[in-house]
């Protein structure tokens, strides 16, 4: 009996198996090795041109970057301080006292004031020729040492403007800002030479003013005792002012 039972068992598991749905052959998944590594091939080759594009793009940005600096102006400027040093030396140079700066008053002066004593001039215009002369050559020396002062006063303003240029420069970001912080310091030198010619002038000045004024008195000193010892004509005392 119980042989019978374990056959009808397998019996009715067998109908059960046969009759069971089969999937559709669409539900079948088919791995085809070939493909899989060409698309991981293709993948890979994607992920490196988007790598590369990545790096050109940070390439680019960083240039951009090096050219901003480059055409960045440098926050510090030294115009300003360096164009009034120059104008409070010009300055001075346009208040020369007397016989200024000019060609024409020069010549006006050489051909009037310093000019040769004549005979025909009489003693008291040789005598106010003479006090003119010296007041010149005075007021030449005056003015040399004024300039000369400013000059002075000039150099601890350049040096504080030839330290901050140097810093300036050396801590530039870009090429134009060293560019710059280079041209200032070029000025700070033009103003310097500046200063330089203006005290050479008015030194020049002052000492051409005293030779100017020697080589005349000179001359009226010879012309003056020409007249004391001309035969035929007395000397006659006369008071004379020779300064104030």
């Amino acid at each position: 009996m119980s042989r019978i039972r374990q056959l009808a068992a397998v019996s009715l598991i067998a109908i059960a198996m046969f009759h069971e749905p089969r999937p559709a052959a669409a539900q079948w998944i088919v791995f085809d090795p070939n493909n899989y590594a060409q698309n991981v091939l293709t993948a890979a080759r994607e992920l490196q041109q988007i790598n590369n594009q990545i790096t050109s793009l940070q390439n680019q940005a960083q240039m951009l970057i090096n050219q901003a600096r480059n055409l960045a102006n440098l926050p510090y400027s030294s115009l300003q301080q360096l164009e009034q040093s120059i104008q409070r030396t010009q300055q001075l140079l346009t208040q020369a006292q007397r016989i200024a700066y000019d060609v024409q008053q020069i010549d006006r002066a050489f051909s009037s004031t310093y000019a040769p004593a004549s005979s025909s001039q009489p003693d008291q215009a040789l005598m106010a020729n003479a006090q003119v002369r010296w007041q010149n050559a005075v007021a030449g020396l005056q003015d040399a040492m004024r300039v000369q002062a400013t000059v002075v006063g000039n150099l601890d303003t350049n040096r504080t403007q030839m330290s901050a240029l140097v810093t300036a420069s050396q801590g530039a970001t870009g090429a134009l800002q060293a560019s710059q912080a280079g041209n200032q310091l070029l000025a700070l030198q033009a103003q310097q030479l500046a200063d330089l010619t203006a005290t050479v002038a008015a030194q020049g000045r002052a000492e051409n003013l005293e030779s100017a004024q020697r080589s005349v008195a000179q001359d009226q000193g010879r012309e003056q005792l020409r007249r004391f010892l001309n035969p035929g004509q007395g000397y006659q005392p006369t008071t004379v002012q020779m300064f104030h």
